[in-house]
């Protein structure tokens, strides 16, 4: 049998779909296993390069794959999609991974270590908590204005929810709304332990700590963006870095016309709301910033939108910050901040 070159593996829960191709490309063989088996199966072939859909428990299972002397490597699901030849099922999916592999502008999803797993874990586990603590204010706010009780917007008038059921003239039945009371409490207890869980992880981890020299960036973006770009020799400058999360203008040209349209808004949404919203904290305080970074900002107020400014801005970081990881530094705002 030749040398595998490539194995491309479909992921599931409980069984997981391999195929394996040549240097050539030719089909070796298509099996389908077990967790357990195919660990077995892994460590009993020659070092070759292991595919899969950057999805659900790929970056474990890349981190597994290196262990075994492999060289994994990830590739997102819509593109691979273009490369399934056949209807829906397991090996035909394994097949279009090992076609899309083969591409040589083919773009690749590092594999996640676990410290970046954990990091990406707590900031995902804290906006859920975050939209269901939104979610049971609005359902108590909703609950109340049928009853004929408004409350003030915000969640401050959540706490004064037990004195205003007291001085109503409702019955016992409605005194569920004392479950959503606490159910609220209960998140609103949890976002704040997670809070301070992100700070002392971003504290505790190198790249998050250094992408916080840079002005208006805090331990939740911080955090975010060191799970996410890990050493940044994925991105070959900091400008792929920053339209690969949409924070470059909408190209649709054609011949001799060429038309910017607004930012692209591809990739990571969070990532991108995160910038913006440091570029914005950083305009609001504009007066109190020194340094190249300022300047450049005031240069561009005096001829363009403040909207237009906060998205060059957030481009402007989402640069930085690849710079700050790709070459292991931190921000310099220059002399002219470190003399005022």
């Amino acid at each position: 049998m030749n040398k595998v070159a490539i194995a491309a593996i479909d992921l599931g829960k409980h069984s997981f779909h391999l195929h394996a191709q040549d240097d050539r490309g030719h089909e070796l063989y298509r099996k389908k296993f077990t967790r357990v088996t195919l660990a077995q199966h892994l460590a009993n072939l020659e070092p070759c390069t292991v595919v899969m859909e950057a999805c659900g428990g790929a970056h474990f299972m890349a981190q597994e794959v290196a262990k075994l002397g492999h060289t994994p490597k990830l590739i997102a699901p819509h593109l691979v999609r273009p490369y399934v030849k056949s209807n829906k099922n397991d090996f035909a999916d394994a097949e279009a991974i090992c076609e899309a592999a083969t591409r040589p502008t083919m773009r690749f999803v590092p594999p996640k270590n676990q410290a970046q797993q954990a990091l990406a874990m707590l900031n995902s586990t804290r906006d859920s908590f975050i939209k269901d603590r939104t979610a049971t204010a609005n359902r108590i706010h909703a609950a109340l204005l049928e009853v004929g009780i408004s409350l003030a917007p915000g969640f401050k008038s959540i706490k004064e929810l037990p004195a205003r059921l007291e001085a109503s003239s409702l019955s016992e039945r409605f005194k569920i709304l004392m479950k959503l009371h606490e159910h609220f409490n209960h998140l609103d207890e949890q976002v704040k332990t997670l809070d301070k869980d992100v700070e002392s992880q971003a504290a505790e981890d190198d790249l998050a700590a250094r992408l916080m020299t840079m002005p208006c960036v805090g331990p939740i973006t911080s955090s975010a963006l060191a799970a996410e770009l890990g050493d940044g020799k994925q991105f070959k400058c900091g400008r792929n870095y920053a339209a690969s999360i949409g924070l470059v203008p909408k190209q649709h040209s054609t011949g001799d016309k060429t038309v910017l349209l607004g930012i692209s808004k591809r990739g990571d949404r969070n990532q991108r709301r995160l910038l913006i919203q440091c570029a914005r904290v950083y305009l609001m305080q504009l007066e109190r910033q020194r340094g190249w970074l300022a300047d450049w900002v005031r240069q561009l107020l005096a001829h363009h939108h403040s909207n237009h400014v906060v998205c060059a801005l957030a481009n402007k970081m989402a640069r930085i910050a690849w710079a700050i990881a790709a070459h292991h530094t931190e921000f310099d705002a220059g002399p002219a901040a470190m003399n005022t």
